[in-house]
């Protein structure tokens, strides 16, 4: 990144304008311990804006539990305009586990994965709406726009997305410029939906760099070693897959001879 200061401005003054134009009273991050969240709660600091941060564990590993806590500490001690609450996800997502009807689908655990996101969707659209806030999303372009990684109406579901338009690799090098905790950019990335704690790679089948290289050179196929070959064969699998996520909902567009 070239100019690292240039790009934070330019965000701050976006969600800042934002905030203003749509008379709204703040905005609420969700923070989960990871480089993205940690650099979006950042950047909404900056705005001036009233910033509610949560943190909302389910089963969390302790790990990224610390971080947060970590983080929201660091934030509280440079910008007053930042509060902070813990809704602890635990118990809601064990009643809602235990009405659903035992299912051996081999996709019963990602659906489980996608309700814990979900889950915080609704706390944060809770907090959103009592205190008249929006929701910052904390996807980046290599999720948002790559490979579709997130879950629709989950971390997908969203007001505004200020570092949907930052690689992976432009996350770091920002967050690094905003000297955030360096336990947080050293973190493994980790989206932490899973009981087993599988991280973001184990997932994908590929690093962020790697997908990040193969989402910048999609539409080349010379001079690539064995390894290029397969992770852009998992960018394109995964692009594929995940097109519903990504693309706007499809409308059924009546005739107007029908009409």
């Amino acid at each position: 990144m070239k100019y690292p200061k240039k790009v934070s401005e330019h965000i701050v003054s976006w969600i800042d304008n934002y905030i203003n134009k749509s008379g709204v009273k703040g905005i609420v991050v969700g923070v989960s311990g990871g480089v993205d969240s940690a650099l979006t709660s950042t950047l909404c600091a900056e705005t001036g804006q009233n910033v509610l941060c949560l943190e909302m564990p389910i089963y969390q590993n302790k790990d990224q539990v610390s971080r947060s806590k970590m983080h929201i500490d660091w934030l509280k001690s440079k910008y007053t305009n930042v509060s902070s609450k813990q809704i602890e996800l635990d118990k809601t997502f064990e009643s809602f586990v235990s009405s659903l009807p035992n299912s051996s689908s081999e996709n019963h655990e990602l659906s489980l994965a996608n309700t814990r996101s979900r889950l915080r969707m609704v706390t944060l659209y809770y907090f959103s709406a009592l205190n008249h806030y929006i929701v910052a999303g904390t996807g980046n372009r290599v999720e948002d726009f790559g490979i579709g990684f997130y879950t629709k109406y989950g971390d997908g579901g969203v007001d505004i997305s200020p570092i949907a338009d930052l690689l992976k690799s432009e996350v770091f090098s920002l967050a690094k410029f905003h000297n955030i905790i360096g336990e947080i950019i050293d973190a493994e990335p980790n989206d932490g939906l899973w009981s087993d704690n599988r991280s973001d790679e184990d997932q994908i089948g590929a690093s962020y760099d790697e997908i990040e290289k193969a989402m910048i050179n999609s539409d080349e196929n010379v001079n690539l070693s064995q390894r290029e070959k397969e992770v852009l064969k998992i960018y394109r699998s995964f692009n594929t897959a995940n097109k519903h996520k990504m693309d706007p909902i499809p409308v059924c567009k009546i005739p107007k001879k029908y009409l």
